[in-house]
């Protein structure tokens, strides 16, 4: 499976579905047909329609859409994305609110690299924004990177975590969500023998798989099913001519796609009929419920293999992290030299991708922290997008998070005054 050829094949695959998918609509939306009392026609043309945005959305990256932002003054603020710190396989980004007074919580979201975008945490990045300086990591594409610019694993992923850390300063709250969780833990306790100055005040993991045979899923099974060598012959490729990474070995993000869909086949097909019922009725929208989620579902990125490899690897069937063994460049990173940074974590009580149990093992891993600056909380009822991204998020974990924050602030007021006010969405 590592040729350029098998990387092409698929690509053609989705480059024709697309075409179909033009052709229908294009054809069956010829005016001479409404004279032909025949509903099919609507139907193709609707398919036609909703297939072609499926298969082009899936080589897209989806913009962030946040382009103004209404602050307390009641006027509406351009937002813009500022480079902060610029490197091959992702970048440090800045939403910068022009003329809002820098917000006293400095918030560092870490994005998952794990087949999406981090155009993923929008609705996360956007609840923050009322009252926080946002910052989060940008991951690229691995088929848009040049084999000149060299491997990326998880340790390298690590050791950007560090600098984009040192790059903020130690007033600076980590929030992780989902897979970096494990790494962002390793990159603190990096910096605690390193720099200790550098270190955030507060972290916060989301949904991590701190110790992934704490509580076992459908994900950590299929890690311990496989062998190495089987991962490495079924799921890596080589990028296509078509790219600038062309050569390079990677995960590729349809694989990944195809692997989300095919765990929840029945529903995802259903949406999809639905949504060519709804277009026939001439019921639906560019921007209805149904593109808004699968414009960004669809929008999948290829991972370094070397960087899926090693997750799978050292986090899930040798848990380096969950056993305190983790290294970097042949250096041993004890998660237990944690002494200041106080690490709340947040689980789904119906997460079936990282299963409650999995996230909060980090706490007893760090066994240098008073117990006074570890906080827990499962939320029930919560799936994996919901503990960072939906209902829950909005209406129960975000407000927990920004009250953990401000407890664990340099410039926390002392017991008995107000702390800065939480503005709910």
């Amino acid at each position: 499976m590592r040729y350029m050829a098998t990387y092409d094949l698929m690509e053609t695959i989705r480059n024709t579905n697309q075409w179909l998918g033009a052709t229908a609509s294009a054809v069956a939306s010829y005016p001479m047909f409404a004279m032909v009392p025949n509903p099919a026609y609507s139907w193709i043309a609707a398919w036609g329609e909703v297939t072609e945005r499926t298969f082009q959305r899936m080589v897209v990256k989806p913009d962030w859409g946040i382009r103004t932002f209404t602050c307390e003054d009641g006027r509406d603020h351009l937002v813009t994305i500022e480079h902060v710190v610029e490197r091959p396989f992702g970048d440090l980004i800045h939403f910068n609110v022009a003329g809002r007074a820098e917000q006293p919580r400095k918030v560092l979201l870490v994005a998952p690299m794990s087949g999406h975008y981090a155009t993923l945490l929008r609705s996360t990045v956007k609840s923050l924004l009322v009252n926080c300086e946002v910052y989060i990591t940008d991951w690229h594409n691995a088929r848009d990177i040049p084999v000149s610019e060299g491997k990326f694993d998880i340790e390298d992923y690590t050791l950007y975590l560090v600098d984009f850390m040192k790059e903020l300063g130690p007033d600076t709250h980590v929030i992780a969500v989902c897979q970096p969780a494990p790494l962002t833990l390793a990159a603190t306790a990096y910096l605690a023998e390193e720099d200790p100055e550098a270190q955030p005040n507060s972290l916060t993991l989301i949904g991590g798989p701190i110790d992934p045979n704490a509580a076992a899923t459908d994900v950590t099974d299929f890690g311990h099913r496989v062998t190495m060598g089987q991962l490495e012959e079924v799921m890596i490729q080589r990028v296509g001519f078509k790219y600038p990474g062309v050569g390079r070995l990677v995960y590729p993000g349809l694989l990944q796609l195809a692997s989300f869909m095919s765990m929840n086949g029945e529903r995802h097909s259903n949406a999809f009929l639905n949504q060519i019922q709804r277009v026939t009725r001439g019921e639906a929208s560019d921007h209805d419920a149904h593109n808004r989620f699968y414009d960004e579902y669809l929008a999948v990125m290829d991972m370094p293999a070397e960087f899926y490899l090693s997750t799978v690897e050292r986090i899930f069937k040798n848990g380096e992290i969950a056993n305190n063994t983790f290294t970097v460049n042949g250096r041993t990173v004890d998660i237990g030299k944690i002494t200041t940074v106080a690490v709340k974590t947040v689980e789904g009580g119906k997460d079936d991708i990282t299963a409650p149990g999995q996230c909060v093992a980090a706490l007893d891993l760090l066994t240098g922290l008073p117990s006074e600056k570890k906080a827990s909380h499962v939320e029930d009822g919560a799936g994996h997008y919901g503990i960072f991204a939906g209902k829950s998020w909005r209406n129960n974990i975000r407000p927990l998070v920004l009250n953990f924050i401000d407890e664990n602030s340099n410039d926390s007021p002392p017991k008995g005054q107000q702390a800065p006010k939480i503005v709910s969405l």
